[in-house]
């Protein structure tokens, strides 16, 4: 059947999808959710159906196509296509298979991760591949499969380096930057560090938010790989490249549905640093109050299955299980967040000593799992001597950046101080509510925006003493985040 393109000016944001009037689709019987192949000159391509009753929508003897279908195959509008009924793609006989709680295979899950990158699943179907991952069991052996196929189908980042340096916080902790503090640390002693991060789903800021204050994050792969010879290392963001695709799109499912899968979230992890070639990771596994890790029992079960993989991936793997019961450093979102990192680097009196004492014993780490003896000895000098902060410098400027002196960064005009209700010791900062309250603000959209704390849990304060401002671009949002404060400011203090 020959039809007329009507561009639908809509996005999916991933599934190829087009609709057919009701009509048009009775003729050849094809339903709702059938596979169809739009066919124009030599591009072919399979895309999900839609049937719509409505003329007015789209007309007999046409096609609806969406964005991404039309990206595809270069169409525009009144194109003339052909059109076929074609089936459903392969991978959906294995989702079905993986919902009845049975194993994967290594040519099955490859297929899924396929599709999943070619767009060939629905947003249905991609959601049901989450949740069987989410409610059956996937083994350490899938969970690789799954890691390699992830990394396999997107661009490699070939450093001909060794070693090459990785770093992966679990998250949920507002603050710690630590990313933004130990790149610039691991690429001034001389060793190689291609650091992808990730914008914010849930924090007030994500570290591509937070270095996006001083310098550009988004940068082709070929670009990313000279920043990273001219200086050692970058800080970008993964969203902006190739790497293992289909990750983005399942954590994407993740978010909407508020599940995190264990076996995503290694594969996704691990997968993301097969990706820039990494030969020795760290990983830091935060516990506490907010945490994605709420105990030492989930944390102790995440460090086995990471180091398993690993050594499979023939990956140097180090797992480190930290304090994650309370925000680390001052500033909660974007801009505060890198002016704290600018003070730490600089060795200015306000940094934030708790972000540097565990910036310090992750870099002894990572030097350790090289083989540098009197590692912490040698970060403090790294540190002391200026040679990070010149290298922090040396990186913003090759990510195109200017912003060198804290001073600088600018930070909401609008602000409201919160100060404690009485005498006593904090006992407990809530990390979900300071999250909370940060984003009501306007972080990380605004990137003045969020919460500058003064206090940490052990201080002793006084009655009417500050515990920490809400800074906010706008008076009106500033206003929300008052209101918020109503029910609690998260600080416990007895």
């Amino acid at each position: 059947m020959k039809l007329n393109v009507k561009d639908m000016d809509i996005a999916t944001g991933g599934p190829l999808v087009a609709i057919l009037n009701g009509k048009d689709a009775g003729k050849l019987d094809i339903h709702n959710m059938d596979r169809i192949k739009i066919k124009k000159g030599r591009k072919i391509e399979t895309v999900a159906l839609n049937i719509t009753e409505s003329s007015k929508t789209v007309p007999v003897g046409s096609i609806g196509v969406y964005e991404e279908v039309l990206d595809s195959l270069k169409l525009k509008n009144k194109d003339k296509v052909t059109i076929n009924l074609t089936r459903k793609p392969l991978s959906i006989e294995f989702i079905k298979k993986k919902l009845d709680g049975k194993s994967l295979s290594k040519k099955e899950i490859d297929q899924i991760v396929w599709d999943i990158v070619h767009n060939k699943l629905s947003a249905p179907e991609l959601t049901f591949f989450v949740a069987a991952c989410y409610t059956n069991l996937v083994s350490i052996s899938e969970t690789i499969m799954l890691t390699r196929a992830m990394a396999r189908h997107g661009d490699i980042l070939n450093l001909d380096k060794y070693p090459v340096i990785d770093k992966h916080s679990i998250g949920g902790i507002p603050g710690n930057r630590t990313t933004m503090v130990l790149v610039p640390i691991i690429a001034a002693s001389g060793l190689t560090i291609p650091k992808t991060s990730s914008r914010s789903i849930t924090s007030p800021a994500g570290t591509a938010d937070t270095m996006e204050v001083l310098a550009k994050v988004s940068f082709p792969i070929k670009k990313m790989k000279r920043i990273i010879a001219k200086t050692n290392g970058c800080i970008v963001w993964g969203g902006s490249l190739n790497l293992a695709p289909a990750d983005d799109k399942i954590i994407n499912v993740e978010k909407t549905l508020e599940i995190d899968a264990e076996s995503q979230l290694l594969a996704s992890i691990m997968a993301k640093k097969y990706s820039v070639s990494s030969t020795h990771i760290l990983i830091d596994i935060p516990i506490g109050n907010g945490a994605k890790v709420k105990n030492k029992e989930e944390a102790l079960k995440l460090k086995k299955d990471f180091e398993e993989i690993g050594k499979k991936l023939r990956k140097h793997v180090k797992v480190i299980i930290t304090d994650g019961s309370q925000p680390i450093g001052n500033g909660i979102g974007p801009a505060l967040e890198a002016r704290d990192v600018l003070w730490l680097l600089s060795r200015d009196k306000r940094r934030p000593l708790d972000l540097e004492k565990k910036c310090v014993a992750m870099a002894y780490e990572i030097f350790k799992m090289v083989g540098i003896k009197e590692g912490k000895k040698k970060v403090l000098k790294i540190l002391n001597s200026g040679r990070a902060y010149n290298k922090m410098k040396e990186i913003i400027r090759a990510q195109q950046g200017g912003i060198f002196n804290p001073e600088k960064i600018k930070i909401g005009k609008f602000k409201y101080d919160v100060a404690a209700n009485k005498t006593g010791i904090v006992k407990r900062i809530d990390n979900r509510t300071i999250s909370r309250i940060a984003r009501i603000a306007g972080a990380p959209l605004n990137r003045g925006t969020g919460i500058y704390l003064y206090r940490h849990v052990g201080d002793k304060v006084k009655k009417n003493h500050k515990l920490f401002t809400i800074y906010s671009e706008s008076r009106q949002k500033l206003e929300f985040a008052k209101e918020a404060l109503k029910n609690t400011n998260g600080f416990v203090v007895k």
